[in-house]
């Protein structure tokens, strides 16, 4: 097998280039600098590792449950891990079957509703209630001995743990950095940290933010897709190439916060959004060009840059956030 570059490896694999520097970084796979190469590339052991962590990961194994899996040659780890999450599944199956149980009595109403030609009123029909009642006070043991810790768990699963905002971003001044080619993010990220330690932003803008977004957005046509970073700057602030200064108009967003590198929800985000009785997604003209206007906000970038980057003394955590616009 040949070896292979990252951009390479993310497009046979359909793995983001972000989500490969990720693993490296955790340990999972390593990359090597050969000559005549400008970047870092893959060998087979390498290529062979990312295989068996698609493997796992569709399989809903956990990143760092994985990282024990690949490394224990005696799999007796390997072995208590994977039951547990057995058992987490069987969990969750049973936590969804009162779900369905739910759903089942629901549809038995609503058809002979429909059959009779009246309209349901879930709270007349005493039926009804005493079984959703079951579910939601009693602590007593329901059919195959699914309890209200099941009904909880299959509440949660369903939600997926969402948490949307709605924030308003305010008009601003922003120093735009922009590059395409092989890992992009990593080389906008590295310039705008030059920028804000040698224009000390931090110190004559405390309240500084960081913002990015995919342009243009990955696409099996292209070789390579591009990122581009946004630092608010003082409105009276200078810069120079390759820096671009640019004003932002602001706009309604939904805002969802993650940890890197959760970014698979986004698709989270978007179905919120599609459903929401409030808000339709508003989104930029520019369509894929610059990801349909959605940003990703990087909290407490600016800080963590100010103090040197320190391994574990600030929360990497990132907005995701969506314009929207109220429907008429």
């Amino acid at each position: 097998m040949e070896i292979m570059t990252i951009g390479e490896l993310s497009k046979n694999y359909e793995v983001s280039t972000r989500m490969i520097r990720y693993y490296e970084k955790m340990g999972l796979i390593t990359s090597q600098r050969k000559k005549d190469y400008a970047y870092r590339v893959y060998d087979e052991l390498a290529v062979r590792r990312l295989q068996q962590i698609i493997v796992l990961r569709k399989l809903r194994i956990p990143l760092k449950h994985i990282a024990v899996i690949l490394n224990d040659h005696e799999q007796v780890q390997a072995l208590e891990l994977m039951r547990e999450n057995i058992f987490e599944l069987d969990e969750e199956i049973n936590a969804l079957s009162i779900i369905r149980d739910i759903l089942n009595v629901f549809i038995l109403r609503i058809d002979e509703s429909i059959r009779k030609k009246v309209q349901l009123d879930i709270l007349q029909d005493n039926e009804l209630v005493d079984v959703v009642n079951a579910l939601s006070l009693s602590k007593n043991s329901l059919k195959e001995d699914r309890s209200m810790d099941d009904l909880n768990k299959a509440s949660d699963n369903i939600q997926s743990k969402l948490n949307v905002r709605i924030i308003l971003l305010p008009q601003f001044t922003v120093a735009s950095y922009h590059y395409i080619g092989e890992n992009p993010e990593e080389k906008v990220g590295n310039m705008m940290s030059k920028f804000i330690l040698e224009n000390k932003l931090y110190e004559i803008k405390p309240d500084a933010r960081m913002f990015g977004f995919n342009h243009p957005s990955p696409s099996k046509d292209k070789e390579f897709y591009g990122y581009e970073d946004w630092v608010t700057i003082p409105d009276d602030m200078e810069v120079s190439a390759p820096f671009i200064k640019k004003h932002f108009e602001g706009g309604l967003y939904a805002a969802h916060a993650i940890n890197f590198p959760d970014f698979h929800e986004w698709a989270y985000l978007l179905k919120w959004v599609e459903e929401s009785d409030l808000y339709t997604a508003n989104y930029s003209e520019l369509g894929d060009e610059i990801m349909g206007g959605l940003l990703e906000e990087h909290l407490n970038w600016i800080y963590s840059c100010h103090v040197g980057w320190p391994k574990n003394g600030i929360d990497g955590k990132i907005d995701l956030l969506f314009p929207i616009k109220k429907k008429s």
